[in-house]
Parts: C-alpha cells; sequence; structure tokens
C-alpha cells in the first residue's frame, strides 16, 4: 500500500475497451515497465501518450470476465510490488454459450474470485452481473422459447458472500447498432426488450435475492430506472471509478471529479480516470454477444 501523499495523482482504468488481464497482461507490464502507455485515442485513432509512473498513478482499475492468465502469471502480486493499488471489477454472469462463447465455466470462474480474495481485500473487488437480458430462440417447427440471463445468480451471490464481497453491480442491455448488426449472423435468434415494468419488477427480484446473503445491489447508467424504484429499495447509482472507496481504503489524494466523457445523463457516477485500452490493437477475445466495444 501506498502512503498518504499530498499530490494529486490519477486512476487507470484497465480497461473498459477490452479484457486486459485475460489477454493482454504482457503488453500491460511492459507499459508499466516503460513508464508509459501508447495508444490510440477512442475518437479519432491518433496515438495519445498516458504516463503510468508510480508518481502519478494511484490506483490500477482492471476489469474481466476471465482472471485466470491474471492469477497465474502473479501480476497482481508483481503490480503491487512496483508501488500500484489494485481494485478489480469482475463480470461473473450466468452461464451461456450464446451469450458468452468465450468465458471459461462458471465453477472456473468461481474458483478465480475464491483466488483473488486470497490476495486483495474483498472491499476492493466489485462483483458485476451484467448487463441483465433476454432473448428468443425459434425452433425449426416454429416455437418461440423465451429465456432471460439470471438463472445462476444466486449460486454466485451465494459464492460471492462467502469470500466476504458484499457488491454487486449490475444494469440492463443496450441495444447498441453493432449488437443488432451482429445478430443478424445467428438464425433464429433476437433479443427481446424489457418494459420499464418489467426491469422495476426484475430488478427487485434480484436485489430480494441478494439481501439473503447481504449484498448491496447497485445500477450502472439507469437514472430512469433508479428513479422508478420504491423508497423502501436501497439500491443505489454505482460508481464504477469510485475515488472516494479508493481513499478511504489506500489513502492518497485523488480528484473527485466526474468523468464527462462516460454516460453522464444515463446516471453514470464514475471519477475521471485513464482508460489504457486500444480498440484497434486489443480487440476481446470474449465475443460476447452483447458486446459494446468489439465491431
Amino acid at each position: 500500500m501506498k502512503s498518504l501523499q499530498n499530490k494529486t495523482q490519477t486512476v487507470i482504468s484497465a480497461s473498459r475497451r477490452t479484457d486486459i488481464p485475460a489477454f493482454y497482461m504482457e503488453w500491460f507490464m511492459s507499459g508499466l515497465k516503460k513508464g508509459f502507455f501508447s495508444i490510440h485515442h477512442p475518437f479519432h485513432n491518433k496515438k495519445i501518450i498516458i504516463p503510468v509512473t508510480p508518481e502519478k498513478v494511484h490506483t490500477i482499475i482492471f476489469w474481466s470476465k476471465n482472471y485466470g492468465p491474471f492469477i497465474h502469471g502473479q501480476y497482481a502480486q508483481k503490480i503491487q510490488s512496483m508501488g500500484y493499488n489494485i481494485y478489480l471489477h469482475f463480470t461473473i454472469n450466468s452461464p451461456s454459450e450464446i451469450l458468452e462463447p468465450g468465458v471459461p465455466l462458471l465453477e472456473d470462474r468461481l474458483y478465480q474470485l475464491k483466488t483473488l480474495g486470497k490476495f486483495i481485500s474483498p472491499e476492493m473487488i466489485n462483483w458485476r452481473f451484467d448487463p441483465i437480458c433476454k432473448y428468443q430462440l425459434i425452433t425449426h417447427n416454429g416455437e418461440v422459447k423465451s429465456f432471460e440471463n439470471l438463472n445462476s445468480l444466486e449460486l454466485i451471490a451465494q459464492s460471492v458472500s462467502e469470500i466476504g464481497i458484499n457488491r454487486c453491480v449490475t444494469s440492463f442491455m443496450s441495444n447498441y447498432k453493432k449488437i443488432q448488426s451482429r445478430i443478424k449472423k445467428i438464425p433464429n435468434f433476437r433479443f427481446v426488450s424489457f418494459t420499464q415494468e418489467e426491469k422495476v419488477n426484475t430488478i427487485l427480484k434480484i436485489e430480494k435475492i441478494l439481501q439473503k446473503y447481504k449484498i448491496n445491489l447497485f445500477l450502472c447508467c439507469e437514472k430512469n430506472l433508479l428513479s422508478s424504484l420504491p423508497k423502501s429499495s436501497l439500491i443505489k447509482a454505482n460508481e464504477c471509478i469510485p475515488n472516494n472507496l479508493l481513499m478511504k481504503h489506500y489513502g492518497g489524494h485523488l480528484s473527485l471529479r466526474k468523468d464527462y466523457g462516460q454516460r453522464i445523463k444515463k446516471g453514470c457516477k464514475c471519477n475521471a480516470s485513464r482508460d489504457v485500452g486500444d480498440y484497434l490493437c486489443h480487440p476481446c477475445l470474449h465475443e460476447c454477444l452483447y458486446c459494446y466495444s468489439n465491431k
């Protein structure tokens, strides 16, 4: 852990754009050793330099659906020994070969989570069950079968609670144009939208399940849904980049400026960070059907 410093530092996000812990840790470690990352800007594709020396960086926030390579390479220990703090987002959804064809088996991911909890504080691990979605498959005889991806929620919640993690973040799938183009290649498949009433009922059902395991539920970019929930609900808006929490746990000084590059109007509460993922050079290989990142 870093000692308290008077100088305001920054947070590195690694990454909303791809799964660095699963696929690109050698590249990431090379950047840390050099003290900077050279990446393509996500909008104009010009190269930009992001300094990442320990003096400038307070915490590295990782996002992943598969921490197996991260654990095998002992990267958390190596990064901490270099003087960086760590915060982990771990997305663990119900297993589905249609929705997430490239992720490991659920039992393997739960074992990864248990392993991470042995050398990283549970307060610094955030479970994401994200996104919630439902879909339909049309059989050869024309029968329509409906599905939603909540079937393993309680099983995952039980495992999460045993580790001491008490936070779950979720949201409903956004049906981006790239997703609509992607599913046209899959015969007899379609995503189905939730009505607002269905969203409220679904999220309250999830809250009730999680309360059994003393897990608090947070929503990511769901401002309208939050305003529709009853006053009795304890669900709150999430900060995926939670600078107050990071300072409380690690000390130091971070800006509490909001990240206006995110979906503020949708209710994003994230603080500002620098993302080192590269859409052009680091495609995510999980091939999730609802991915907002890959083309």
